[in-house]
């Protein structure tokens, strides 16, 4: 049992790591960290930034490799992540005039992040 929580705990703080490191090359890219690990209801966002009039949430996925790391994302976490953006895009003061886009962040070891803009567009 010891063991298992060990894990849980080094697969916690793997991926707390990654989103530190995703959120650096986002700021690199100019990109605005407004919050981290939003949740709201069921949803949580990794990463919400902000460049321009463009409001990005993020999700960070860290795996062996970039390929792994595409394939992670599931249509349910897309839906909780849409969820959780639209009540914190809604609460921006000039929510109106900022376009709320879905991105990710793709991470594995000895690879540069790879960011992908748009990754995917919120099911209805």
């Amino acid at each position: 049992m010891a063991r298992l929580r060990t894990e849980r705990q080094q697969r916690f703080q793997a991926g707390r790591r990654a989103e530190a490191f995703a959120a650096l090359w986002l700021r690199l890219k100019g990109y605005a960290i407004l919050a981290r690990n939003f949740r709201h209801g069921t949803g949580e966002v990794d990463l919400l930034a902000r460049r321009g009039q463009v409001l990005a949430a993020v999700e960070v996925k860290w795996r062996p490799d970039l390929e792994r790391a595409a394939l992670a994302l599931t249509s349910r976490q897309k839906y909780r992540i849409q969820r959780a953006a639209s009540v914190f895009w809604a609460q921006l003061p000039d929510h109106q005039r900022v376009a709320l886009r879905f991105d990710a962040v793709l991470l594995a070891p000895w690879r540069l992040p790879y960011h992908i803009q748009d990754a995917w567009r919120p099911e209805p």
